[in-house]
């Protein structure tokens, strides 16, 4: 054991350069301050997860308001995909420019703004491009989520810390049906359209989460990477002494072996080398991923309308459904760190397809709700692996910026999902979207078991 008091190599002699940060981040025991950033961090993957589940239940409530036929429907669950898009790929590379935590603060306020703003849209024209805008402002919060835990957590906590975070982040899904279905059966709460106060609710929320994180400091590991060391070892001491104090003032020594350099990296490294492979394999899953996983949260309320339910029974059927999110979150905080991580995306994905088909097919309510319920169980283990497999990928000169464009691909399929499951479903009905979601499922299950690296347990600079 070492004494806190005791020099650490920064410390020794010359000016410091950060260059030990990562190790000596890893080998902390973890605090209540680990803790405390997962909480806050995890309360802004609610927004992202509520912003992104609230399309469907948008489409299902305006459907009948302003008389919209399919292709408007589809508009209105993709728009905010669409600005989802851009700011992944806007917000994420600025990240790795600019810091984590300065694009935390821009991306919420701006998703604040422009969600406000939308909730008095007097027509389908200024509701689109405002949706638009709210998605470009959180475009890059799940990415910055996943880039910023795992660039602080300890490695032997990493997985599931991070599935904490999303397990807060994902009480949005259930939420945002659950509103949607009391508030639109309502009608106007307060002389309110009940769709408009689901808007205020979302950017009320997230602006006053934006006032708690300017308390967040910068990641030490991107500070590194900056040749900002000074900036670095102040952050990363100030933590040491923080966890001493709460350990009873010793902590791990650092292995030697873990001192990696790393260093700034242009996009372009995405294409080469080891990366390359990487690159390749998580572009492809996210573009599969998508239909499977958000193609259910995002057309679940759509689709139980056309089995023959009311608007308010289907938004009912689909917040009891979607309580299988944060379960199947919680579930997976025990297994995420025992199980190899791409073996955990295998399983929980064919649980996806599997759970998906049945939903297609059920008719009777009790199966709708129960099958819909285990397939978000299964889709939560599966989000969470993913969501710290992606963070192991990439090294941290390009971590947000890879792991951003990557992520915007998913974006861009929620896109083009919408404009090609409704017709679908228009014709050939629920089952034969689900089977064309569970086959898609499959492909993925083979990308990641042929290309993706094994992870669980290890150095982000190791890996």
């Amino acid at each position: 054991m070492t004494d806190t008091t005791s020099p650490t190599p920064e410390r020794r002699g010359g000016t410091p350069d950060g260059s030990r940060a990562a190790a000596r981040l890893d080998r902390l025991p973890p605090s209540r301050w680990h803790r405390r950033i997962t909480l806050l961090v995890g309360i802004g993957a609610f927004f992202d997860l509520y912003e992104i589940f609230l399309g469907g239940v948008l489409a299902a409530a305006l459907a009948d308001q302003w008389h919209l036929g399919p292709t408007a429907k589809s508009w209105v669950i993709a728009a905010g995909f669409l600005g989802m898009f851009a700011g992944a790929n806007v917000l994420s590379v600025l990240a790795d420019r600019f810091g984590r935590r300065r694009m935390f603060l821009v991306n919420l306020a701006a998703y604040a703004l422009f969600s406000l703003l939308c909730a008095f849209s007097p027509n389908l024209s200024w509701f689109l491009a405002l949706r638009f805008l709210s998605g470009l402002g959180l475009g890059a919060e799940l990415v910055l989520v996943d880039t910023y835990l795992a660039e602080f957590l300890p490695r032997a906590v990493r997985g599931r810390y991070i599935a904490h975070a999303y397990t807060i982040g994902f009480l949005g899904v259930p939420v945002a049906a659950l509103l949607g279905a009391r508030l639109v059966a309502a009608h106007q709460p307060l002389g309110v359209d009940g769709w408009r106060w689901l808007l205020v609710a979302g950017a009320l929320g997230a602006g006053f989460l934006q006032l708690m994180r300017r308390r967040l400091p910068e990641s030490p590991r991107w500070l590194t990477v900056q040749g900002r060391g000074e900036e670095a070892e102040r952050i990363v001491s100030g933590l040491e002494e923080r966890v001493a104090r709460e350990s009873g003032g010793s902590l791990p020594s650092v292995p030697e072996a873990e001192t990696v350099r790393e260093r700034k990296a242009p996009l372009g490294e995405m294409f080469r080398g080891d990366q390359r492979r990487r690159t390749l394999m998580w572009w492809i899953f996210q573009v599969l991923q998508t239909v499977g996983y958000y193609g259910f949260g995002s057309l679940a309320p759509v689709v139980l309308t056309a089995k023959g339910h009311t608007v308010t029974e289907s938004l009912l059927y689909a917040a009891l459904s979607f309580c299988g999110y944060p379960v199947g979150s919680a579930l997976s905080v025990p297994l995420i760190d025992r199980i190899e991580r791409r073996t955990l995306i295998i399983a929980s994905a064919l649980g996806i397809a599997a759970c998906g088909l049945a939903f297609g097919f059920a008719t009777a309510s009790w199966a709708i709700v129960a099958f819909g319920f285990l397939l978000t169980v299964c889709s939560n283990v599966f989000s969470n692996a993913f969501h710290v497999y992606q963070t192991e990928l990439f090294p941290t000169g390009l971590r947000s910026s890879a792991i951003g464009i990557a992520y915007s691909l998913s974006r861009l399929t929620s896109v083009v999902l919408p404009f090609v499951a409704l017709p679908v479903l228009d014709t050939l009905g629920p089952a034969a979207v689900f089977t064309g979601s569970a086959g898609l499922m499959l492909l993925l299950c083979l990308d990641v078991a042929l290309l993706g690296p094994r992870s669980t347990g290890r150095s982000l600079e190791r890996i």
